[in-house]
This record gives structure tokens, C-alpha cells and sequence, in this order.
């Protein structure tokens, strides 16, 4: 049944291209760090093909640059292309938090207030993987919670390349990674529309500042996992 075969490769690419994406935006994978086939097949617990075919579309999505097949690399960013990434965001997200203002509802907000709690503690314990995880998780409710499908999607290809790039600095950031999170969990409980919009806004712009001068003095990367 060659339809059947064909639509299996086909999931199984899509599987392993979606937790590779999963994993840069969550931060699993810092710049500069190589990536090996055979190590991915093997955790993946699949053949070579997949994990290959993964790896050429996030090349094409600009997350990874791909040299050879034996040198495989999270992408860094020049200071230029984080500051149009970031006025991206600002726009978009901004657009996100506004439309949750409107619709949030007392489960949201309590999803949130809990995502809070939890990169609290993972800040106190110095755990950074988790409080990459938190903050994306954090910053993708509000799309969410807004209904805007399309515009998760966009986003998603941007935090492909920022997501790396959030977790490298997110131990050296301290508290200006999460502090700007409450006010945007205060603007929805009040339904808040341009509050919310401001207070993402501020996250991305005052909270992203540590990200900013990694870049600018050329630290990134240096910081191994922890």
C-alpha cells in the first residue's frame, strides 16, 4: 500500500520537525551548540531520514545554519536582526495581549498566575531550561487565549530563532525575565485592552534587555547548560 507508506513518512517528519521546533523555541538548545544526526536519530529513535529532512527545513526557517552535514549549528544573531526580530514582536504580540484582554477568563488567568508561580521557582533553583520552557509557554497563552490561530503560527517561526537566544541569557537576566509578566496578568483580570498591550510591549523591550547586551558583547553561547 504505497498511499499508506508515504502518509507514514510523512507524520513521522512531521513529529520530529515539530519537536525540534519545540525544543529550540523552549530553549533546549543554546547558539552555537552542533547539532549531530545520528546522536537526533537515536533519541528520536529513528532512522537518519527524518532527523535530516527536520534539520533542512529549520535551515529554510533561518533557526539553524547548516554548513555540511558534519557541521550543523544553532543560528546566532547579529544585533540587527534582533532588533527587527524583536520590533516584530513587539507589534504582534502587543496585538496578542490586547485581544486576550477582552476575552480572558477566570481559568486563563489562573493558567497564567500558575505558569508564574512555577518560573518563580524555576529562577529560585536556578533551573533554566524550565524557565525557558515557563516564559514561552507564558508569552504564547495570550495568542491563545486571544483565538488568533494564524497569528500563533507566525510567531512560532520567530521564537524558532529567539527561543535559543531567551535561555542563554535567561540565568544572567534574573528577575528582569519575569518581572514584566504581572503587570500583563493584572491588565487581563481589569480586561484592560492597551495595558496588556503595554505591559507585553515592556517584557519584550526591558526584559529583553540582557538578551540584547549578550549580543552586542558578543557572550553568546558561552554560557553552557546548566
Amino acid at each position: 500500500m504505497p498511499e499508506f507508506t508515504t502518509l507514514e513518512h510523512e507524520n513521522l517528519n512531521s513529529v520530529v520537525y515539530g519537536a525540534l521546533c519545540d525544543a529550540l523555541m523552549q530553549g533546549r538548545f543554546q547558539p552555537g551548540d552542533r547539532l549531530k544526526i545520528r546522536d537526533l536519530a537515536e533519541q528520536f529513535g529513528t532512522s537518519v531520514t527524518p532527523i535530516r529532512d527536520a534539520i533542512l527545513r529549520l535551515a529554510n526557517d533561518e533557526a539553524i545554519t547548516f554548513r555540511s552535514p558534519r557541521d550543523i549549528r544553532i543560528s546566532g544573531l547579529s544585533e540587527a536582526r534582533y532588533r527587527e526580530i524583536r520590533t516584530i514582536r513587539v507589534r504582534l504580540e502587543g496585538l496578542a495581549a490586547e485581544t486576550a484582554a477582552q476575552t480572558a477568563t477566570g481559568a486563563d488567568i489562573h493558567e497564567m498566575e500558575q505558569i508564574l508561580r512555577e518560573n518563580e521557582a524555576a529562577i529560585a533553583e536556578g533551573d533554566r531550561l524550565r524557565g525557558t520552557q515557563l516564559n514561552q509557554a507564558f508569552h504564547f497563552m495570550l495568542p491563545r487565549i486571544a483565538g488568533l490561530p494564524v497569528l500563533t503560527t507566525i510567531l512560532r517561526r520567530l521564537w524558532l530563532q529567539m527561543g535559543p537566544h531567551i535561555s542563554d541569557a535567561y540565568l544572567a537576566g534574573g528577575r528582569a525575565m519575569i518581572d514584566h509578566h504581572y503587570p500583563v496578568v493584572e491588565a487581563l483580570k481589569r480586561h484592560d485592552s492597551a495595558a496588556a498591550a503595554m505591559a507585553i510591549i515592556d517584557d519584550i523591550q526591558l526584559g529583553g534587555r540582557p538578551i540584547l547586551e549578550r549580543i552586542e558583547h558578543g557572550a553568546e553561547g558561552k554560557t553552557r547548560r546548566a
